[in-house]
């Protein structure tokens, strides 16, 4: 018989609202530097999962994904705290929000009751994640990038990364290779799940209503032109 599980459910930060709704429209951004925070939270999401039997932390993870609108406010506040040109910083920009077209990135760190459960890269892994939303899609990594030392970027940039836990970035393939989109233009939320013997968990990015999941939209956004 299943093991009796609770799952203890941990807003980012403290936060005493609900998790804000993200839209995956493309498109130009009008952020500085410190926004970055605010749009960290808004593409971050954190459970702890527990047994109850032992009232042991089974599983605490966090992951960012790694958005188009999520890259756009991080290159500014990068280039902000390195003090890049105005060309450098383009040509940043470009490179990331490539990146975005290409697949879905996520970065995540977690902790694990033993540590050895911690390597989502290991032959056998304790854990296994896949790419989920509501219509049923669910989708392996394309590559788990394993971050052995996290440094000064990921320190300051991901703050939720810490001497315990350990670090990768997930990516994942836009479409399948039966042709489906890896999350469905209908979707009304995405996410990832981490499954293994102790159970499972999930964490979940709800999609807003102005949008679908592939960013089109269904009502016509007026966007505000740069200074």
């Amino acid at each position: 018989m299943r093991r009796a599980l609770v799952i203890v459910t941990l807003g980012l930060g403290s936060m005493g609202c609900a998790t804000p709704k993200v839209r995956l429209d493309e498109g130009p951004r009008e952020y500085v530097a410190t926004d970055y925070d605010s749009v960290l939270k808004s593409w971050t999401r954190d459970k702890q999962f527990t047994n109850v039997n032992v009232m042991d932390n089974v599983l605490s993870v966090t992951a960012t994904y790694e958005s188009w609108d999520f890259r756009w406010a991080y290159v500014v506040r990068y280039a902000e705290d390195y003090r890049l040109t105005i060309d450098q910083r383009h040509s940043l920009l470009e490179r990331s929000l490539a990146e975005a077209r290409e697949g879905h990135q996520f970065y995540v760190s977690l902790y694990t009751q033993k540590y050895k459960w911690n390597d989502l890269t290991a032959k056998e892994p304790a854990w296994i994640v896949r790419l989920i939303d509501d219509e049923g899609t669910e989708t392996a990594p394309s590559e788990i990038e394993s971050i052995k030392k996290p440094g000064a970027i990921e320190l300051t940039y991901f703050p939720y990364t810490t001497p315990w836990r350990s670090a990768f970035r997930v990516n994942f393939p836009r479409v399948r290779v039966d042709g489906r989109p890896t999350i469905a233009a209908a979707a009304r939320w995405f996410g990832l799940r981490f499954a293994g013997a102790q159970g499972y968990e999930e964490l979940i990015w709800e999609l807003g209503d102005s949008r679908t999941a592939l960013g089109e939209p269904r009502h016509r956004v007026v966007q505000t032109a740069s200074r």
